[in-house]
């Protein structure tokens, strides 16, 4: 690796964060909405979303100064009936829709019972068990889907790149133990592990990704030359399609060849399809009882019997829960090439560095 752990520096999360905040307030966003970006960008990497917080304030702001998003959206339900809704994001912030999203979906969900909101006219919102997780503090299970911001995916057996990384997360509370949260890619790695791999000048492993002549891609820089792959073969290939299906096409959002890729385009309006479902325990009987059965599970499974070689079960979500306790002790890591452009960033915009 070119980055030496030894160089990479650590900043408090209420340093990241009112740094996010400076600079959302320099490029036109509200001071309210800018706090809410803050807030969601910063926790995404307390919980180890390195390649979906702050890593991609330059490229947000980048397509900002384009005009490529609206700055002050008015984000509003356009449909809707007792149990479902569809939002549109007036090409807002991905991360103020998808939090005006969620909070649809817990609201509708306290009548319903379950609530399902589909968002069109969004834009790149961060790590998906952000929101899946918001309906935990309200004894609900959170479902989220997402379209990408850009495909890096063919069919199974194809070469022309019609799907994204097109991620789900679910979060289940519990009541002892930690809550379960799955938040994973159809692809083998999120694109933005591979962006990660490329500003840090490190290699990919093999099973990322492959060029086009089905050869391993190992170089993140020459990642244009080839594709990801999905989770199970045609099977991740299958799951890609249909959460698109549900997430983009029913929301009238980009899918296949519409999807936009932002990485390479700074000017274009995005229109990213996101879904979130909020379900209500109580709905399905007594929700301390259903905690503690998720408890039972959760124990059983982590005092299972193990391979040799392995030396503990893991719970979905257990490691961004790690990194949150070890980052908000001792700070969340910003290696030297993205502090470089943080505060290359901050040197365009003429606001205080990161520091």
């Amino acid at each position: 690796m070119s980055d030496n752990a030894s160089m990479v520096r650590r900043v408090s999360a209420a340093r990241l964060q009112a740094f996010i905040e400076r600079v959302c307030r320099e490029v036109g966003i509200p001071a309210d909405d800018a706090a809410v970006i803050g807030e969601l960008m910063t926790r995404a990497d307390l919980n180890g979303s390195d390649g979906h917080g702050v890593f991609r304030l330059p490229q947000y702001v980048r397509r900002i100064q384009a005009g490529a998003v609206n700055v002050r959206p008015a984000i509003r339900i356009v449909a809707e009936a007792p149990a479902m809704a569809l939002v549109d994001g007036d090409n807002g912030m991905g991360h103020l829709v998808m939090r005006f999203a969620a909070e649809t979906a817990i609201r509708k969900a306290k009548s319903a019972g379950v609530a399902w909101v589909g968002v069109r006219w969004s834009n790149h919102a961060g790590p998906a068990a952000l929101y899946a997780s918001m309906p935990l503090a309200h004894d609900m299970i959170g479902l989220y889907l997402a379209v990408g911001n850009a495909n890096h995916l063919p069919a199974w057996g194809g070469l022309d790149m019609l799907l994204s990384t097109n991620p789900i997360a679910v979060a289940i509370p519990a009541l002892e133990e930690m809550p379960v949260v799955l938040d994973m890619a159809t692809t083998v790695a999120a694109y933005g592990k591979v962006k990660t791999k490329a500003q840090r000048g490190e290699t990919m492993p093999e099973g990322w990704m492959i060029d086009r002549t089905g050869r391993p891609l190992t170089d993140p820089k020459r990642a244009g030359e080839g594709f990801l792959l999905p989770i199970g073969g045609y099977k991740g290939y299958g799951l890609a399609l249909v959460f698109g299906l549900l997430a983009g096409t029913l929301n009238g959002a980009a899918m296949g060849r519409d999807v936009v890729d932002f990485n390479n385009d700074d000017t274009t309006p995005t229109n990213t399809g996101h879904a979130i479902v909020a379900i209500d325990a109580k709905a399905f009987g007594d929700v301390i009882a259903f905690k503690r059965r998720v408890d039972a599970l959760v124990r059983d499974l982590r005092a299972s019997e193990r391979l040799p070689g392995v030396d503990a079960i893991r719970i979905p979500g257990e490691g961004s829960q790690r990194a949150r306790e070890e980052r908000l002790r001792a700070g969340i890591p910003v290696p030297p090439a993205l502090r470089s452009a943080l505060d290359a960033l901050a040197s365009k915009l003429r606001v205080e560095p990161l520091g």
